[in-house]
């Protein structure tokens, strides 16, 4: 059996654990906020999906994931404490089911499939063989994982079933898309980085830190140790603030163009740069309009999949852009 002093050991928090955690869910807030403002038409819907926002949900996204793997570190340090792992995992698996269930009925054609939470139970599962491993070898695993979607990606993957993985040549369409490459990597990022900390005695360094005032210290603590309760709720707040608000005050509509704009944009070639595919796009919609194709095009009267007309405008304005754009 432990005794006392290892028992406190295992239970203890390291507050400077639950403030990051807490930062990173202000963090996100801000981002579904703004997502929120763009599905509503108060700000451009590709703002958010490209640029520096993009950067922002990447950043968000990657150090949530290191928490999971410096806090897997920090739970099982001991030993795999399996009760609290099972019953710990359970919450998650039941939410992230959850999360997929509410997004099918609300928004069936890209809902989430596998996104942050599905992507942590996962993680949290196969994290634990590497919690005991030398940490060269987790940081190599973590490079390895990151690495991988860009040396083998591969048409095998391309099933819906195997989307999971992060393997495919396609981007499928979903509202929160974080598989396991490579997103996992993070997560063994973390496991590292909580393992050369504890040698060095950075944790119980990290074990003294406060903010100040009190009160915002107390607050991201408190955020951080309901991070779970946090993360469901509220989204479905902001959303239903922004939908309120939209009643009273709507956002001005967006013409037609604007529209046609954007849905091109979200459907540029992957791989291609932001100021690409805004150049391809301007160029597609100016000869539609010029050749007097565009409405037939937007109410969807012509197969943009297979009229000539349209693969030539795109041959050509992929050609202009890749001159405009290196």
């Amino acid at each position: 059996m432990l005794d006392n002093a290892a028992a406190k050991s295992r239970s203890a928090r390291i507050g400077a654990i639950d403030m990051a955690r807490g930062l990173a869910l202000l963090a996100m807030a801000v981002y579904h906020f703004t997502w929120d403002l763009s599905y509503f038409g108060y700000v451009d819907p590709v703002m958010v999906t490209h640029g520096g926002w993009k950067i922002f949900a990447r950043t968000i996204a990657s150090s949530f994931l290191i928490l999971v793997g410096v806090s897997l570190v920090l739970a099982h340090r001991n030993g795999i404490r399996w009760r609290k792992f099972w019953l710990r995992l359970v919450e998650i698996v039941g939410a992230a089911a959850l999360i997929t269930v509410a997004t099918y009925y609300f928004s069936p054609d890209s809902y989430i499939f596998f996104g942050i939470l599905h992507e942590i139970a996962l993680a949290s599962v196969l994290g634990l063989a590497f919690l005991r491993l030398p940490s060269a070898i987790v940081f190599a695993a973590a490079a390895l994982f990151i690495a991988a979607p860009y040396y083998l990606g591969n048409p095998a993957f391309d099933h819906p079933a195997l989307w999971w993985i992060g393997l495919s040549t396609i981007n499928p369409r979903t509202n929160d898309y974080v598989p396991l490459f490579p997103w996992f990597g993070p997560v063994l990022a973390g496991i590292g980085i909580a393992r050369i900390a504890g040698r060095t005695g950075a944790l119980k360094v990290a074990a003294r830190i406060s903010l100040s005032p009190a009160k915002l210290d107390e607050g991201l603590r408190f955020l951080g140790r309901h991070a779970l309760a946090f993360y469901l709720a509220h989204q479905p707040i902001l959303f239903g603030l922004v939908f309120l608000f939209a009643q009273v005050h709507p956002a001005p509509r967006p013409s037609q163009t604007e529209l046609f704009g954007h849905a091109c944009e979200a459907q540029c070639t992957p791989g291609r740069s932001e100021g690409f595919c805004r150049s391809f796009c301007r160029c597609v919609t100016g000869q539609l309009q010029s050749e007097g194709l565009f409405q037939d095009v937007y109410n969807g009267r012509i197969d943009t999949q297979t009229d000539p007309r349209v693969a030539r405008m795109s041959a050509e304005c992929t050609q202009r852009a890749e001159r405009t754009i290196p």
